[in-house]
């Protein structure tokens, strides 16, 4: 192998490792501001799991503001939300089949859209800060009406709530929003 070629090598392994390095860093970095979690449901034959960051509310105004009204959010922040269940399940009177999801929502004033995306994504923005969902991979799309809570929820949740009918609940600052699953 000669000189040249040989550098060239170095250089650009080196390159790589400082990239992979710097990228790491910055990873962690966001995790810490916005911690990763999973929340999951077991019973009655159904095993239900989100995976999620968790950004802090911090004084800002989340909805409307920080989270625009009418497009679409990757519903949590750093890698795109995902959902999965074991089994088909009926969200709304949609059957949503097994599988993995991504979780996308467009938030309004009065009424939220749910969705659920059959594409995988590395992260949930693009370069220029647009929801990196593509549209053509919907597999269930949902309305729900947006519940007003009197205490402010200071980090983003997900849940699994079945005191009265199971339902996949998102809460922050003072708004509350439940999907229906059967």
């Amino acid at each position: 192998m000669n000189k040249k070629l040989k550098w060239t090598l170095i250089v650009l392994a080196s390159l790589a490792l400082v990239l992979g390095l710097v990228f790491k860093f910055m990873q962690y970095e966001t995790k810490k501001a916005s911690p990763e979690a999973t929340v999951t449901y077991k019973k009655d034959g159904k095993q239900l799991s989100v995976l999620y960051c968790r950004p802090f509310k911090k004084n800002r105004v989340i909805f409307g503001l920080l989270v625009p009204y009418d497009k679409v959010w990757r519903t949590g922040a750093n890698e795109a939300t995902t959902f999965s269940t074991d089994t088909a399940i009926n969200i709304d009177g949609q059957l949503l089949p097994a599988g993995i999801y991504t979780l996308w929502t467009i938030p309004g004033k009065e009424n939220w859209t749910v969705i659920f995306n059959s594409k995988h994504y590395g992260w949930g923005i693009t370069y220029g800060g647009e929801a990196s969902r593509e549209p053509e991979y919907d597999a269930l799309k949902v309305k729900v009406p947006v519940q007003h809570i009197p205490e402010t929820v200071e980090q983003f949740t997900i849940s699994f709530d079945d005191t009265d009918t199971l339902e996949l609940v998102l809460e922050w600052d003072m708004t509350r929003v439940a999907v229906p699953i059967k």
